[in-house]
């Protein structure tokens, strides 16, 4: 975590992209977590009526498998943003911070890569999935939908990764930082 060090006593005001980014991230993990919080509503309710003869909710097991299908990348552009990935350096400790800071900086541009490379090949299997017109067997609910917010995520992932990664490289970018 050499990168945080270094850049804390030259930090400023966040700039104009800084706060797009940020504010994208946590509407992403908003939305997701609220997606997940009513997921767990349908669920609780679905056994409370169950347990009171009721019946559950019919097809409850498949929302709650869509929703989270469809919400888990969208914590993932917040996690890429506040460097919550794990990250270990084991063998880079012991090598100066500027050192340090480049190396964070090339495998977030390699992470940035790999975002993107996720969201292409996500956005085929979007193609794919409403080509073929799968439904859920209960609620025939279309499964082509729930690779939108993934698309979403990973695509905010790689451009997070990838702005990120350039001023940890070089100082050269230092305008664009992201705080």
């Amino acid at each position: 975590m050499a990168e945080r060090g270094e850049t804390e006593a030259w930090q400023g005001a966040p700039n104009p992209l800084s706060r797009i980014l940020r504010g994208l991230s946590y509407t992403c993990a908003g939305l997701g977590g609220l997606v997940i919080f009513v997921s767990a509503i349908i669920v609780s309710a679905s056994v409370l009526m169950r347990n009171l003869g009721f019946g559950g909710i019919r097809g409850d097991f498949e929302l709650v498998e869509l929703a989270c299908a469809a919400c888990a990348s969208l914590f993932l552009p917040l996690c890429q943003l506040t460097k919550g990935h794990v990250m270990v350096d084991l063998f880079t400790g012991w090598l100066p911070p500027s050192v340090q800071r480049r190396m964070d900086g090339l495998w977030t541009l390699v992470f940035a890569f790999a975002w993107a490379f996720l969201a292409w090949r996500l956005s085929i299997g979007l193609e794919e999935m409403h080509s073929y017109g799968d439904r859920t067997m209960l609620l025939r609910a279309p499964i082509w939908w729930v690779y939108m917010p993934a698309i979403l995520g990973t695509t905010l992932s790689a451009i997070i990764a990838f702005v990120t990664a350039l001023p940890m490289i070089s100082n050269i970018f230092r305008a664009i930082q992201v705080r």
